[in-house]
């Protein structure tokens, strides 16, 4: 990507709206799931929940395997440049947003991954038996499982903030200061003229 690409790649958009989907979909799946384990009645009800969890856990290491290569792609592929007009402050906002959110996609799939090395339970991808996902070297005991379990789950409300904030940046960029930075990560949107600025 050359310095004066006023979009990101395919790839880059790619990589954001995958991952961006699955989050979303991830924090409200894994509130189902917990609701789903509340209500077990039976040895029917439990294996439904482990294959829950399973699904679960499957779909985390992707989104931690997608993240850490999205990570790769963007040091070697720099972002187009932000409007010359943005404040200090909020270039710095802007830059704070998206290391957090490389923070929490990858933070909390593997914060899932420990959550699941504390436990007994087998953690098989794709619900296949024998394709199991290795354990990390965490003790396995009920302190360590409640711990990770309670970090990853506020990952899932730090998810929701930083997307509030992202998505009302974006809106406020697109329909206010009508600079076309939402354009950058959607090519072709139409993009209300520019106002003039004091």
């Amino acid at each position: 990507m050359t310095a004066s690409r006023t979009t990101y790649s395919t790839v880059a958009i790619a990589f954001h709206w995958v991952i961006a989907i699955m989050l979303v979909s991830m924090v409200f799946y894994g509130w189902w799931m917990e609701d789903l384990r509340a209500n077990i009645s039976g040895p029917e009800d439990f294996a439904g929940v482990q294959a829950a969890y399973n699904w679960h856990k499957t779909a985390g290491i992707t989104i931690l395997i997608l993240s850490l290569a999205r990570l790769a792609w963007r040091f070697t592929h720099p972002a187009p440049p932000l409007p010359a007009h943005m404040k200090t402050w909020e270039k710095g906002l802007a830059r704070f947003t998206h290391i957090a959110f490389y923070a929490v996609m990858i933070g909390a799939p593997l914060g899932g991954w420990v959550t699941a090395s504390a436990t007994n339970f087998p953690s098989r991808l794709f619900n296949i038996e024998g394709f199991d996902l290795p354990r990390l070297p965490v003790p396995q005991t009920e302190q360590m499982y409640e711990l990770a379990s309670t970090l990853h789950g506020a990952g899932g409300w730090v998810i929701l903030i930083l997307l509030a904030l992202h998505a009302g940046a974006a809106l406020k960029h697109h329909f206010i200061d009508r600079d076309g930075v939402l354009q950058r990560m959607i090519p072709g949107l139409n993009t209300p003229p520019q106002t003039p600025r004091d």
